[in-house]
């Protein structure tokens, strides 16, 4: 299983950004510091957001497969409806995804934790697998991305909590627009 949820006192970047005294007393930090949180928080959120799309491709796969096996299904093989599974419409409109400019920092570790949840010749293979094989494959992936989501939800609060507070600052004139473009960030 995918180890994502934070532990207290743990050394991974959503340890320290989920840990209670990260977005803590926020007032009291220098933009600097708030700024500098707020790109580790978003790094993480891109990087978890990577991986739950790793999962729902795994997801979807799995899912063609199973409804492949439906007797009334008119479709071909997962292989010709590759195209179609990994395009779903569906993927624009799930979640609460947001724009962040930046690219995922953890891409082949992400990659290595998806694929012991279902070996990679399990995924390159659905059709070799038991009915009873699917299901559970399935489960495992749905119990990872229910995870991974929540812990996606409590790194954008946290976002959130930084930006509002930088927007707090611009407004009061603690912080300048000229500041901000001076440190690029």
């Amino acid at each position: 299983m995918i180890v994502i949820k934070p532990m207290p006192g743990g050394r991974r970047r959503v340890d320290r950004v989920l840990a209670p005294d990260f977005a803590a007393d926020l007032a009291q930090l220098s933009l600097a510091d708030v700024r500098e949180r707020r790109r580790d928080a978003e790094q993480e959120e891109v990087d978890l957001s990577y991986l739950r799309r790793l999962l729902h491709g795994r997801i979807d796969l799995v899912s063609a497969e199973q409804r492949r096996r439906d007797p009334a299904y008119q479709g071909g093989s997962v292989i010709d409806e590759l195209t179609t599974i990994l395009t779903d419409e569906r993927r624009t409109t799930r979640g609460l995804g947001r724009h962040l400019g930046i690219e995922p920092s953890r891409v082949a570790e992400h990659r290595r934790a998806v694929e012991a949840l279902v070996a990679d010749a399990f995924v390159s293979d659905v059709q070799g697998r038991s009915d009873d094989e699917l299901a559970a494959a399935l489960d495992r992936l749905h119990a990872a991305e229910a995870e991974v989501s929540e812990v996606r939800r409590e790194v954008q609060a946290v976002v959130d909590a930084l930006s509002d507070e930088l927007g707090r600052r611009y407004r009061e004139g603690a912080a300048s627009v000229e500041e901000l473009l001076v440190d690029g960030g």
